[in-house]
């Protein structure tokens, strides 16, 4: 939310120095002589701080200065302009002071404040103006009436406010639960084929600068349709969601990815791991669904449910996705030739000989 209301502060910010000028030249024009000097000290004061923000916001994109620079600024506003008004009244009650109000809503909708600092800032003004009229000795009836005005004021921009915030929240969840949906396998919550795609140029670029490997696991459950056959498909279902389970155990590290490419076949991507680490990796996923003991009456390799896995592993410079996973590929199907519920690594290329060392 700051990143996007960085340019809607800096609209806010010019807005609020345009209009505080506007009203200076209104001051000199039709304030009385005695007070001229006075409430231009309060605006140049003002414009002071408003230019110092409008200079820190133009020239930095730290978002942890928007709130306190926003909040320093509504109340140097609201704060100058409760002084000005109480001074103005001393001489001419007829002062407008509804520039107050407009203060205290440009706190709740226009300053992109969250309703806390809103309210803040707003009662702040509040309790300015009060304290300011008392202290210059201003008409008390008069100051009840302006008082409750800009309560009411208040209360009501406090609800609009509220409002706005709701249904901000509520996009947000609903954007977020959209995203989830596009980027997860709606089964068993694992990332999907989509995700992989989109996040593996990422990883991959990030191996290359570090230096390490990427290995990827590619899982196929043995006989799934059988089982599907014999036992249905919400047992099915529910054999995928164990098997998920495991694939996200096994996903320990930040970067790791548990993927379900779909129907029966997984692939984890392993970020860090070469091609050893990777197999006993394979290995003791393909051991976890065995001692899970899923029976598997149809299955012409075990009782169980089983998994063959494909390992394979690209180094730095060699080419991403397509290529490790037409290894891993290439390694399940070895898996399934050679009998199933096995694990088998892809074969490396040798590397590079270095001749003169040599």
């Amino acid at each position: 939310q700051l990143e996007h209301a960085f340019p809607l502060k800096r609209i806010s910010l010019l807005a609020a120095i345009i209009v505080w000028l506007a009203q200076a030249l209104l001051d000199l024009r039709f304030v009385d002589d005695s007070l001229r000097d006075a409430m231009l000290a309060i605006r140049l004061a003002v414009l002071a701080l408003l230019l110092v923000s409008a200079v820190l916001v133009l020239r930095s994109r730290r978002t942890s200065l928007l709130a306190p620079l926003t909040m320093a600024c509504m109340l140097a506003l609201g704060v100058g302009s409760a002084a000005i008004v109480a001074l103005a009244h001393y001489v001419d009650p007829a002062y407008p002071e509804e520039g107050l109000l407009l203060i205290c809503m440009a706190n709740f909708f226009l300053a992109g404040q969250r309703l806390p600092e809103a309210l803040v800032c707003s009662l702040s003004v509040l309790l300015a103006y009060s304290g300011f009229e008392l202290w210059v000795g201003n008409d008390l009836v008069n100051l009840l009436y302006g008082i409750l005005y800009l309560l009411f004021g208040i209360l009501i921009g406090a609800v609009g406010c509220y409002q706005l915030e709701y249904k901000s929240r509520e996009q947000f969840l609903s954007r977020r639960q959209l995203k989830l949906l596009a980027d997860c396998d709606s089964l068993t919550g694992l990332y999907n084929r989509r995700s992989l795609r989109q996040q593996f140029e990422r990883l991959w670029r990030q191996s290359r600068r570090e230096e390490l490997p990427l290995a990827m696991l590619l899982c196929d459950v043995d006989h799934f349709k059988a089982y599907n056959d014999h036992y249905g498909h919400q047992a099915g279902d529910e054999v995928l969601q164990r098997i998920a389970e495991l694939l996200r155990d096994a996903a320990r590290r930040p970067l790791d990815m548990p993927v379900r490419m779909g129907g029966e076949e997984f692939a984890l991507l392993l970020y860090g791991s070469d091609l050893a680490d990777a197999a006993e990796t394979a290995e003791r996923l393909r051991e976890s669904l065995v001692h899970l003991a899923l029976e598997h009456a149809q299955s012409q390799t075990a009782a169980v449910v089983t998994l063959s896995i494909g390992v394979a592993c690209i180094h730095t410079g060699e080419a991403p996705l397509e290529e490790l996973y037409a290894k891993a590929d290439q390694a399940l199907y070895r898996a399934k030739a050679e009998g199933r519920n096995r694990v088998v690594k892809a074969v490396e290329k040798p590397l590079p000989v270095d001749h003169e060392t040599a």
